[in-house]
């Protein structure tokens, strides 16, 4: 994946479960990856990944982040700029379908503003946060990624169901904002690869109160999301920047 990087270095955000979880659990397989940064909001629900510490004490480092909060994205990015002086791979892993009250609406009669206000800040701003913050740590002469999860479903062109309308258009507002994210990096870091990767139905706590009518044979493990993911990872070229992509390779429309 970075034939011209010397021990690369990742970070994964959004990490103390699911899909986040999963990249770190593989990246720390790879013998070829220098060190793994790992993003968690609340440590009590990130004991998994804590737990990956005594096993990976010299590779694995773990850090507190809520990617709403843009003084503590600063103050981590800073974090790292005195341990590193570059990224190899992001993978922002964060995101939010459900939460409490908030469920996916499913007509205009549900809409609330508070909850499509929660949808944007965590689904679609937090990403540009980073981008923002962690440009430094881009700017260098070897090939580098920042991907995003994104999802299907905020495709505009392939919405043909409706409802869902804060994860929807929040999903939507990542892919333009990574798009935009593209075009300033390739100014600004040339090397960098922007994407955003839409997983598939994976078997996580995001998708698990809507898994009923999904297939079997549609509803993939984490394992097997991550493992697809770095496959399309490993396969970008610099002209792939600003695209989004599905679990096998495909280009999705916007």
């Amino acid at each position: 994946m970075f034939t011209d990087a010397d021990l690369p270095n990742a970070l994964i955000v959004g990490a103390s479960q699911g899909i986040g979880l999963g990249f770190v659990k593989k990246l720390l397989e790879l013998e070829s990856i220098a060190r793994v940064y790992a993003t968690y909001r609340r440590r009590e629900s990130a004991s998994e990944l804590i737990a990956l510490l005594d096993e990976y004490p010299k590779r694995l480092f773990c850090l507190p982040m809520d990617i709403t909060d843009e003084v503590q994205i600063s103050e981590d990015v800073e974090l790292l700029r005195g341990e590193i002086d570059r990224l190899h791979l992001v993978i922002n892993c964060v995101g939010i379908l459900h939460e409490g009250t908030l469920q996916p609406e499913k007509s205009l009669r549900q809409i609330n503003p508070e909850n499509l206000m929660r949808y944007f800040q965590v689904n679609s701003i937090g990403a540009v946060l980073l981008a923002k913050h962690l440009l430094p740590l881009f700017r260098h002469s070897d090939r580098s990624i920042f991907a995003s999860i994104s999802a299907k479903i905020g495709s505009i062109g392939d919405n043909q169901l409706g409802g869902w309308y804060g994860y929807r258009a929040s999903k939507a507002a990542l892919n333009m904002l990574m798009r935009n994210v593209a075009i300033e990096y390739a100014r600004t870091s040339p090397k960098t690869v922007v994407v955003t990767l839409h997983p598939g139905t994976t078997d996580t706590r995001l998708s698990q109160p809507f898994q009923k009518n999904v297939p079997p044979e549609k509803l993939f493990s984490v394992e097997r999301t991550v493992n697809q993911l770095l496959a399309v990872l490993e396969k970008l070229q610099i002209e792939d920047s600003g695209q989004f992509f599905s679990w096998d390779g495909s280009c999705l429309p916007w």
